[in-house]
């Protein structure tokens, strides 16, 4: 188990030729795209926590490459199981920016119909599992997944998101354990930023790594730099196209940070420093990126102002809808529970029905 970290572009841009993997100059565009409305729309959703027009946020500033170039790897049939702060996974998938933000509103077009904390965002359609707020009860749900379409001979990996703190937490174990004993297709993505909230991650573990747990589980652990969009691709695509062989489970501990709150409930400078920070900003994964992109010569500055100027005008759009559709009907809280409402339920909806038209009247 080696500590270093797999890295194909530098922080100066500069690049690793022999390592490079082979995406078209129009998918790079398109991945540098998605990073930049993903900061915007992290910026965006904080602010609007703060006008009081949503009423929770969980942002994702600085870990833009872990969610595009690990989501990028996977397959149409595959399955991403989020924690928290992997939108830009369902939007890569092919969620819209406007269902997401729906969901931040919490409107009656909330596929979630307004039970969910921001950002616990799932799409049936995208094989994107709904996130919960319990930390890493994710993990034995993509295990379980991954055996049940290793049972069926499906081709189908499975991709669970989770952080440095989860590593602490019984569901991590157990699912590593059950996935190295049956071999499971699954990919542990582990963003290792530093901080479970207020935690820092020497306080997680006396490991050296969080890779090397693996090994005590029977299977492969791997670290990458999480800020380096292509190293996180290469690594994941390797990890899904072993586990889709039969060669079981891999656990990938991807080193970023997290360069803002926790949530918007947190005041992350109780607890860090501003020179960590500072030091962890001169390593954005976007600014990175776009250096390789401009030293491969396949973006400019006007490139830059069009995504800039495309992110923004998409994100107004969709808050400009999100805002018009009103809250979920009050009924909608007994839908969707059962598949046949039981009576104790109908009752209490009658009752609720009741006292609506009374407070109409």
């Amino acid at each position: 188990m080696t500590v270093e970290l797999l890295q194909v572009i530098k922080p100066t841009g500069e690049y690793v030729e022999e390592i490079e993997p082979d995406i078209s100059k129009d998918e790079l565009r398109r991945l540098y795209r998605l990073m930049v409305l993903l900061r915007n729309l992290d910026i965006r959703g904080l602010q609007l926590q703060r006008q009081g027009r949503i009423g929770f946020f969980i942002g994702s500033l600085g870990q833009e490459a872990c969610q595009i170039g690990s989501a990028y790897a996977l397959k149409p049939q595959d399955w991403a199981f989020p924690a928290y702060r992997e939108i830009g996974a369902a939007l890569l998938r092919g969620a819209t920016l406007k269902e997401v933000m729906n969901q931040y509103f919490a409107n009656a077009e909330d596929l979630q119909k307004g039970r969910q904390l921001t950002n616990l965002y799932g799409l049936k359609s995208i094989n994107f599992v709904t996130g919960s707020a319990p930390i890493a009860t994710q993990i034995p749900h993509a295990v379980g997944t991954a055996l049940a379409a290793k049972i069926r001979g499906d081709p189908v990996v499975t991709l669970v998101y989770f952080g440095d703190g989860a590593t602490s937490e019984n569901d991590f174990h157990t699912g590593m354990n059950f996935a190295g004993v049956f071999k499971t297709p699954t990919v542990f993505f582990c963003q290792n930023n530093h901080w479970a909230i207020s935690v820092p991650v020497e306080r997680q573990t006396s490991a050296e790594t969080i890779a090397v747990k693996a090994k005590a589980y029977g299977f492969e652990g791997v670290r990458v730099d999480g800020n380096d969009v292509l190293a996180i691709y290469r690594t994941v695509k390797e990890a899904v196209e072993k586990a889709r062989k039969g060669g079981g489970p891999t656990l990938i501990e991807a080193v970023t940070y997290r360069m803002g709150p926790h949530s918007s409930s947190d005041d992350p400078t109780r607890y860090r420093t501003k020179e960590e920070l500072e030091e962890w900003q001169r390593r954005d994964p976007i600014t990175r990126f776009r250096k390789y992109l401009e030293k491969k010569r396949i973006w400019s500055e006007s490139d830059e102002k069009k995504a800039q100027d495309d992110a923004n005008h998409e994100i107004d759009e969709a808050i400009a809808h999100a805002e018009k559709i009103p809250r979920p009907a009050l009924e909608t809280l007994f839908t969707d529970v059962y598949s046949d409402m039981p009576w104790h339920l109908e009752e209490q909806l009658r009752e609720l029905q009741e006292e609506k038209g009374r407070k109409e009247e």
